[in-house]
């Protein structure tokens, strides 16, 4: 199984589906779907809300491993089931989708121009949970808004730190440090980006594989040395507010590069809509992104 899965990761065309919404980024994606604030009072309420939202989207049968060739999962998605199934293990051995899974505890107040993680304490008990309900990979954001050189240093550094923790679980993880496209500079932090990453990934053992999930780049082939590293895996791309067609169009420029979208995934989908319309909204979103991930300019 797992051998298999390596290779979707690596070869497969196809995008990643992001379904990973935490505490901060939920309520926005509930209003998009047609929740108000008003419709939950509680964080509880508020979660039963967006993981009934993610059911109904890898139950469509739009959501299948022939487009989606993996699905980053929110830890209660994880531990959730779904027609008798572990949702992981119904992920894979239904829809041949492989299953990843957001580990990090969300962001600290912003200092000098980038948000580190926090600490995830919980990290080795969510680890060993994840690795045996047959999660491949893992995924933790952090946050560039500046292009401050000793800031990004320390974000990528963290980054590749718990990275290095995470692959001996067995796990490939995906590190994800996004520069904010509201960035004053988002080109200049990019290139920075760039420059560090390199040193993180001349840092890892030969055998050690890791996925990288950044903003789509100001400039066309930013990454293309990330795409040939013989370290990573696969490199994503992420929609960071765009909207889908706007990423899509972005997503084309950059060769060898995938999407894995959130916001840019679900942007038409609504909670009024029956099985059959939300399938098709699904469908079709999925080919557009499909389209711009293996299709380039």
């Amino acid at each position: 199984m797992l051998d298999e899965m390596t290779d979707q990761m690596t070869r497969a065309p196809g995008f990643v589906a992001a379904l990973d919404q935490s505490g901060g980024s939920t309520p926005e994606a509930l209003r998009l779907y047609g929740i108000p604030d008003s419709a939950y009072s509680s964080e509880t309420e508020m979660f039963n809300l967006i993981h009934e939202m993610r059911l109904r989207i890898i139950t469509s049968p739009a959501f299948f491993g022939n487009k989606i060739i993996a699905a980053i999962l929110f830890e209660k998605t994880m531990d959730s089931d779904v027609e008798g199934e572990s949702i992981p293990s119904y992920l894979w051995r239904g829809r041949h989708v492989v299953p990843l899974l957001k580990v990090d505890s969300g962001r600290e107040h912003e200092h000098d121009g980038v948000q580190m993680m926090k600490p995830m304490p919980e990290l080795d008990s969510l680890l060993k949970r994840a690795a045996r309900k047959g999660i491949f990979g893992t995924k933790m954001r952090s946050v560039v808004r500046l292009p401050s050189r000793s800031g990004i240093a320390a974000v990528v550094a963290q980054q590749f730190d718990v990275a290095k923790h995470i692959a001996s679980y067995g796990l490939t993880p995906i590190i994800e440090p996004e520069v904010l496209i509201s960035s004053p500079d988002k080109e200049g932090a990019e290139a920075i980006l760039r420059d560090e990453i390199i040193k993180g990934l001349e840092s890892l053992p030969a055998n050690l594989k890791v996925m990288l999930k950044l903003t789509i780049p100001t400039v066309p082939d930013l990454y293309k040395p990330f795409v040939e590293s013989p370290n990573v895996m696969r490199v994503l791309a992420l929609s960071g507010g765009y909207s889908r067609g706007e990423a899509c169009a972005e997503l084309r420029k950059n060769k060898g590069v995938i999407a894995s979208f959130s916001r840019a995934l679900v942007e038409d989908l609504r909670v009024h809509m029956t099985d059959a319309q939300m399938n098709d909204h699904l469908a079709r979103s999925a080919d557009e992104i499909f389209q711009a991930s293996v299709k380039k300019q």
